[in-house]
């Protein structure tokens, strides 16, 4: 997780500074832009925070190191659902629910609704039917 930390560690560096020069050149005068731009460098610092404290504990990978070759990657990453639908209604159903944030509570609850319906089928897909473990 080298990489990611550091990529992150970058945005810290970048988004702190451009806070301070961004109220420079306002003048002070715009309050929610550095307190944004600020924010958006701590973000970045949690997540490097997250990926350095998480690398740590794993042993190092494949990518981590710059001599290793593609098969050194080889291997099995996890279970996938083949010819899964649930991803698509739950994406379905968010986009119901940030719709609904725009047009109206009703379109919310029946997003919400249908959201918990996508999450539960698509958590207890292996627990019936053709692909059940």
């Amino acid at each position: 997780m080298r990489t990611e930390t550091k990529l992150f560690t970058t945005g810290i560096f970048f988004f702190f500074p451009l806070a301070f020069v961004y109220g420079m050149v306002t003048h002070w005068q715009e309050k929610m832009g550095p307190i944004a731009l600020a924010l958006t460098g701590g973000l970045f610092g949690m997540i490097a925070l997250f990926l350095w404290w998480t690398g740590r504990k794993l042993p190092p990978r494949p990518e981590d190191d710059p001599s290793s070759t593609i098969a050194d990657g080889a291997g099995d990453y996890g279970i996938f659902a083949p010819y899964s639908w649930w991803p698509l209604f739950l994406a379905g159903s968010g986009a119901l629910v940030f719709a609904g944030l725009a047009v109206g509570w009703w379109l919310f609850i029946i997003g919400a609704a249908c959201l918990a319906v996508s999450t539960v089928g698509w958590t207890f897909e292996y627990f019936h039917g053709e692909h059940a473990l």
